[in-house]
């Protein structure tokens, strides 16, 4: 075989895998799409029982074919704050059997022969892409392109297996897949590598099924790979546990020591098998469906093997990172960029951390009042010192806002995306305002003036009136609570009548000289002040019903 032979082979194979590949991709964006919300609530809901999260894990792998990129979005949420490391351990768990779906759908066309790559991959790739160009309905456009990954992904099998065919008459391959399986520490170090380039296990173990179509894959061989592919998995995930928390660090060492002890039980278990049991079936070749089911047993196996000791596992995996510390000056809480994967999951943390910045504005305004009414330099320096807080966390979550929308959201959610903006941007202003009124406590204190005791009890029944109102509009948002945004826009509107009629009654104390000019000015500023948070929140409440914002 000539040189120029082995490059056609090369580029071949590499256009095969980029076929295969984009196909997966393809496949699993539709999926998202159709089900990322029901995957939302499923997590929710079934991620309290520590069984029900590997049923998850393995139905959510299964539906977007690659255990690495759940993992990575585990370790998402764990950072995140969404998920506790005790549910991540059961989700990882299922990730691993879930990732067995993409080789039974590639070994298909060996036990049902309608799927042969040369009939189905063109039908397929045409009706989907007939779907996704003639209609104008999401969920069709979406089935359609689960349609066309499918085929594609068949096309890039059958491109990897044409562009191989002159190996499987080459003694130098065949001899190095015997070496492969007489060393098992080679096999396992070739599978790893190649799955951690690849950062898949479905695509390598792809890979190995479009060679084994070829007659080149000895069982011994094939067995110690795909316990390597297991362990070369697990670099994606550790690598997005950089710069993350401790426990999302233990969570991505949490999936290592599973597939690591997985591989070395059942490595252990092979080389007896192949040395002293059977020797004979480890150098016969292995096929497609052959091949799967070894995936699956080995997932499935190690999956029952281990989840009793998982709480075992969990200690391990803490002891690992236990000089770990994590930055308790963090600002971002719920934000992780490994989430934006599934933009329902980012969607929903980062309403989680609006929520947090607005209780943070909350806390503010609370002290804000006393620092006026008590004229208090300590309150004065904390509501500026977290006023400075709410505006860097205002500009993150804008950032992870527009990082959002730049995915594949649907109509619905980018409609949401857009009032949360203007959301964010009020709870922002409503920090202002704090700041505002602690800029007049200390006008008051330069000045040695402070309220009457009538003007004290006119503050404070507005202040309190107008921290109830932002509360229940903060509220209504994290629980999308219709009635409280209803109470909101009530309140606000009492806050607006009080507002005047205080006003009113403060400029005829003026005009009978009851007051003097510079309590006056702190007396009407901080009214205007309050005011403008209910208008704040009002528009917060009507991000809830579905209202346009205020302009102010």
């Amino acid at each position: 075989m000539t040189d120029i032979s082995y490059w056609k082979i090369f580029f071949g194979f590499i256009g095969g895998l980029g076929l295969l590949l984009y196909g997966m991709y393809i496949m699993a964006d539709g999926l998202q799409k159709i089900a990322g919300s029901k995957m939302k609530k499923l997590l929710e809901v079934l991620t309290r029982n520590k069984f029900m999260s590997v049923v998850v894990g393995a139905f959510v792998t299964g539906l977007i074919h690659s255990s690495a990129a759940v993992t990575v979005m585990v370790v998402g949420f764990v950072n995140a704050g969404l998920m506790s490391l005790t549910q991540s351990v059961g989700i990882i768990m299922g990730a691993n059997i879930g990732t067995t779906v993409t080789s039974w759908l590639i070994s298909s066309v060996e036990w049902l022969e309608i799927l042969n790559p040369s009939n189905l991959a063109p039908i397929a790739v045409g009706i989907g892409a007939a779907m996704i160009l003639f209609t104008k309905k999401e969920k069709i456009k979406y089935i359609g392109m689960i349609t066309v990954g499918f085929g594609i992904l068949f096309m890039g099998i059958n491109e990897m297996t044409q562009s191989c065919m002159p190996l499987s008459h080459s003694p130098h391959v065949k001899n190095a897949f015997l070496i492969m399986g007489e060393n098992p520490l080679l096999g396992l170090f070739s599978g790893m590598i190649i799955t951690a380039i690849l950062q898949s296990s479905s695509a390598s173990v792809g890979i190995l099924q479009s060679l084994a179509i070829l007659n080149l894959v000895p069982w011994n061989s094939a067995v110690y790979i795909i316990m390597g592919q297991n362990i070369g998995t697990c670099v994606t995930s550790l690598l997005s546990s950089i710069g993350t928390s401790k426990n999302a660090k233990a969570t991505a060492y949490l999936h290592l020591i599973f597939n690591l002890v997985g591989s070395i039980i059942f490595s252990l278990i092979a080389i007896i098998y192949f040395t002293y049991i059977n020797p004979k079936i480890g150098f016969e070749f292995i096929n497609l469906v052959e091949i799967s089911i070894v995936h699956s047993v080995f997932n499935i196996g190690t999956t029952l093997l281990l989840y009793p000791f998982s709480n075992q596992l969990i200690k391990i995996a803490q002891f690992l990172v236990r000089n770990v510390k994590d930055d308790e000056s963090q600002l971002v809480v719920h934000l992780d960029d490994r989430i934006l994967e599934n933009p329902n999951f980012a969607l929903d943390s980062c309403l989680k951390e609006i929520i947090r910045m607005g209780q943070m504005a909350q806390n503010n305004l609370k002290i804000s009042m006393q620092a006026l009414l008590k004229l208090d330099e300590k309150n004065i320096d904390d509501v500026i010192k977290h006023e400075k807080q709410i505006d860097l966390l205002e500009h993150a979550i804008t950032k992870y806002l527009v990082k959002i929308c730049n995915t594949n959201v649907n109509r619905k959610d980018n409609k949401f995306l857009t009032r949360l903006f203007h959301t964010v941007s009020d709870i922002e202003r409503v920090g202002d305002h704090c700041e505002n009124i602690v800029e007049i406590a200390k006008f008051m204190i330069q000045e040695n003036i402070k309220f009457s005791d009538k003007e004290t009890q006119e503050i404070t029944e507005i202040f309190n009136m107008t921290i109830i109102c932002y509360e229940n509009s903060l509220k209504s948002l994290e629980k999308n609570d219709k009635v409280l945004a209803n109470q909101t826009v009530t309140m606000e509107e009492n806050i607006d009548t009080l507002e005047k009629e205080l006003r009113d009654v403060h400029i005829e104390r003026l005009s009978n000289n009851q007051c003097d000019a510079k309590t006056n000015v702190a007396f009407l500023d901080t009214l205007t002040n309050l005011e403008r948070v209910s208008d704040h929140a009002l528009n917060i409440s009507q991000v809830v019903l579905k209202y346009k914002p205020v302009k102010l």
